[in-house]
C-alpha cells in the first residue's frame, strides 16, 4: 500500500505578497521554505492536514448553517482556532471579508465564515471543551 506523508496545497495568488500575509500574518501560519527563483513560493506550515470529502447534499448543509445560503465553491479550507473571536480580528486585518459572524453549529463548535483577499471561503472553527 501506498502511503502519502504530506498534504500541501497550492495557491496561485494574483497579490503574492498580500496573500502571504494573509495567511503568515492574519491567519498565523508558521512560515517554512521559500524561495526566490523563476518566481517567488511560500511554505506556511499549518499543522496537521485532513481532507474533508463532501457531497452536494452535505456541502450546502454546511453553507446553510454556517452562512445561511450556498456559498461556497469547489473547495473550501478550514482552519480550527484556539480563540475565534481573535481570529476573525486578525483575519479581517489582514484583508479577509467576513462572511458570517460565529455561530453554534449542531456538532458543538462555534464556526465563522471569512473569505481570504483572494475570495477563497474559509471556515475558522474553535472546538468547545467538554466542560462548556
Amino acid at each position: 500500500m501506498m502511503s502519502v506523508f504530506e498534504l500541501r496545497v497550492a495557491i496561485t495568488a494574483e497579490d503574492y505578497d498580500k496573500l502571504v500575509a494573509f495567511y503568515r500574518d492574519g491567519l498565523g501560519l508558521d512560515p517554512g521554505d521559500m524561495w526566490a527563483e523563476h518566481g517567488r513560493g511560500q511554505v506556511l506550515h499549518a499543522g496537521r492536514a485532513t481532507i474533508e470529502v463532501l457531497d452536494i447534499e452535505h456541502s450546502q448543509h454546511v453553507d446553510q448553517i454556517e452562512v445561511g445560503e450556498r456559498v461556497s465553491g469547489h473547495i473550501r479550507f478550514a482552519f480550527q482556532v484556539p480563540d475565534i473571536q481573535v481570529a476573525i480580528e486578525n483575519a479581517l486585518k489582514y484583508g479577509a471579508r467576513l462572511v458570517h459572524e460565529p455561530i453554534l453549529t449542531p456538532w458543538g463548535d462555534l464556526n465563522a465564515r471569512i473569505e481570504s483577499p483572494d475570495g477563497m471561503q474559509i471556515t475558522l472553527f474553535q472546538v468547545k471543551s467538554s466542560e462548556s
